[in-house]
């Protein structure tokens, strides 16, 4: 059985129904693997959105290891970061997962932890679009006037959303029904939208809705072809396919699109 490892901060509803959608597909035999444990960088009581997390991998009786990277940091102080990537290494030297999983996990990962595992990050734009949060990212499309965006699963390196595209998928922002509330903000500066509406701006929300219709199908597709040999990751970090060939990334806008058809309209 292919071991997964689930890295998450936990700090939003997205993150738990991503989890969810993870654990059912296992569960369910859709794809060809296990969760062998779940990592978060917050402990109990930290946070009522993380502690929802915690209380929803316990449900599942999926392995869980906990440590505060805030409370570290506190006793720490500068210079933290590395010690930190080497304890959580030492905490999790029990597991041997063949694939580990960053699915909001908001702690960029150290170059000694990249080495030690495979990992794939799941980020809310297309290969070569905005860096930082799914917030950050959507605030970007909007203040340059984007037509299209995406989401897609890359390796993960020290550089913050930087490593090599594994899967992704794209869509259009323009067109039904988005060029009605690309109209009602015409003309105004992305820093007055936020101070106004913020994240309630509807663009906003339609874009995201958009965008995290396609997260969930597109990394249990993902995790699918890794399960199933057809992506395999090198011992030097290179992305090829079942035959070891390299490979430049798996372009599921078609297959994801038919999914999200579906379930959006």
């Amino acid at each position: 059985m292919y071991n997964l490892g689930w890295f998450s901060t936990g700090r939003d509803k997205a993150a738990r129904d991503l989890l969810t959608v993870a654990q059912r597909s296992t569960a369910l035999g859709e794809m060809e693997a296990e969760l062998a444990f779940v990592f978060c960088n917050c402990e109990p009581g930290e946070a009522r959105e993380s502690d929802l997390f915690l209380k929803l991998v316990e449900s599942y009786a999926v392995p869980l290891v906990c440590f505060s990277h805030r409370n570290f940091k506190a006793d720490k102080g500068a210079g933290w970061r590395l010690e930190y990537d080497r304890r959580v290494m030492a905490k999790l030297e029990g597991f041997h997962p063949d694939l580990c999983v960053l699915a909001g996990y908001m702690l960029i990962v150290g170059a000694e932890m990249c080495q030690r595992y495979n990992m794939i990050n799941l980020h809310p734009a297309a290969p070569g679009g905005p860096k930082g949060t799914w917030q950050e990212v959507i605030w970007q499309l909007i203040d340059s006037g984007a037509g299209e965006t995406g989401v897609m699963m890359h390796l993960v390196t020290p550089e913050l959303d930087m490593g090599p595209p594994v899967t992704y998928c794209t869509f259009p922002i323009r067109g039904k029904p988005f060029d009605k509330y690309w109209r009602e903000i015409e003309g105004q500066p992305v820093e007055k939208i936020k101070k106004g509406q913020g994240e309630n701006n509807l663009l906003f929300k339609l874009i995201r809705k958009h965008g995290l219709a396609r997260e969930f199908p597109l990394i249990i597709a993902t995790l699918k072809a890794f399960s199933q040999g057809k992506a395999k990751i090198t011992a030097d970090k290179k992305l090829v396919d079942a035959e070891g060939k390299a490979i430049k990334g798996y372009n599921l806008t078609d297959e994801i699109s038919k999914q999200v058809a579906r379930a959006i309209l």
